[in-house]
């Protein structure tokens, strides 16, 4: 019994070891674009379902059917997530494609017929995905919204995504809302249209930075190189001479004594 007892130790010790060197000299690839091997990969895809099943059971689902509710949630999704879960007639971005695990496309899985496990996920976030805890942000009502449009989305095509986007109203759920970059139009049909902005975009930044270089360049304190000829450096010392604020003129004082004497002082 008691060497039976010191075999389960030793070995228990030795397991412990093997995991600690296995962490400790980096055996494992964190790298996404390094997949899990099959047995992790379903492993973790279990816990992943479990974890949320378990905790979503129990939440009360409102009436999803809403006009108004679908179109707040079509704005905020489409400023919030179609950079990773796309949209109908968009097929993939940077970082729908860079991503791992690779995010769902909810154009086409929507909520999946679990729209408390939706909210969930959308609520709380997946640790080590990628997936926002967009509650920390956002309130329940606007959360509710999100699943309401996710409901639709699969649903829909380009054209009435893009019209249920311009009806709603943005970007909005009752504060803390940031600049977002959506990805949107990346791929597909309206590739062009979106690298034509990016190359806008950058082309303004460009002419701002010259703009800048060159005011700070021919500032009225920009002092003469160490190479610059002298004659120029004489002549931008007359200039800033010439801009210089005049000498007011003192004007004399005079006045004429009784005795008809006229005397002028100095002011």
């Amino acid at each position: 019994m008691k060497i039976t007892l010191k075999a389960l130790i030793a070995a228990g010790l030795a397991t412990v070891a093997a995991a600690a060197g296995v962490v400790y000299f980096g055996v494992i690839n964190v790298g996404a674009d390094d997949p899990h091997s099959a047995p992790v990969y379903a492993l973790l895809s279990i816990a992943r379902d479990r974890s949320i099943h378990v905790r979503s059971r129990d939440i009360q689902v409102p009436d999803l059917s809403q006009e108004a509710l679908i179109r707040e949630g079509a704005g905020n999704y489409n400023s919030m997530c179609v950079g990773c879960h796309l949209a109908p007639g968009l097929a993939g971005t940077e970082l729908s494609n860079s991503l791992y695990p690779a995010p769902p496309n909810l154009s086409k899985l929507g909520v999946d017929g679990h729209p408390a496990a939706a909210f969930w996920i959308i609520k709380h976030g997946i640790k080590s995905t990628g997936m926002p805890a967009w509650g920390k942000s956002m309130a329940d009502p606007y959360i509710w919204g999100m699943v309401a449009f996710l409901q639709q989305l699969p649903s829909l095509d380009a054209e009435q995504y893009k019209a249920l986007i311009t009806s709603s109203g943005g970007h909005q759920h009752g504060g803390g809302e940031s600049v977002m970059h959506n990805h949107e139009g990346q791929h597909g049909t309206t590739q062009g249209q979106s690298g034509a902005g990016a190359a806008n975009q950058r082309a303004e930044v460009r002419a701002h930075d010259d703009e800048k270089n060159t005011a700070h360049a021919h500032g009225p304190s920009a002092a003469p190189s160490a190479k610059e000829p002298a004659d120029h450096a004489d002549h931008k010392g007359r200039e800033a001479s010439d801009d210089a604020a005049p000498t007011p003129t003192v004007q004399p004082k005079s006045h004429t004594h009784t005795d008809g004497k006229e005397h002028t002082h100095a002011k």
